[in-house]
């Protein structure tokens, strides 16, 4: 059950979270090449976001993964045992 809503969950995100950080990171690419004056302070600035970018949106497609081999067997068997009662 666990298994199942983990892999819903990714092929409901992966198109959304992808086109996000394409989007972001392609507009920051004119900064991060820019030979300007004041491209010394954009350039840095710019490689960082776009890394920044890159980073969270492999980590917001891989902790589901990472999620799925930390639970226990018991909370695979049981997905009720691992949600907090109301």
């Amino acid at each position: 059950m666990v298994d199942d809503a983990i892999g819903e969950g990714a092929r409901d995100r992966l198109c959304p979270v992808l086109s996000t950080a394409l989007v972001a990171s392609i507009g920051f690419v004119p900064m991060a090449i820019a030979s300007v004056a004041g491209a010394e302070v954009q350039r840095p600035l710019a490689t960082v976001v776009i890394f920044g970018i890159v980073t969270s949106t492999l980590l917001t497609l891989l902790l589901p993964d990472l999620y799925r081999s930390l639970v226990s067997e018991d909370a695979k068997a049981s997905p009720e045992s691992i949600l907090p009662n109301n």
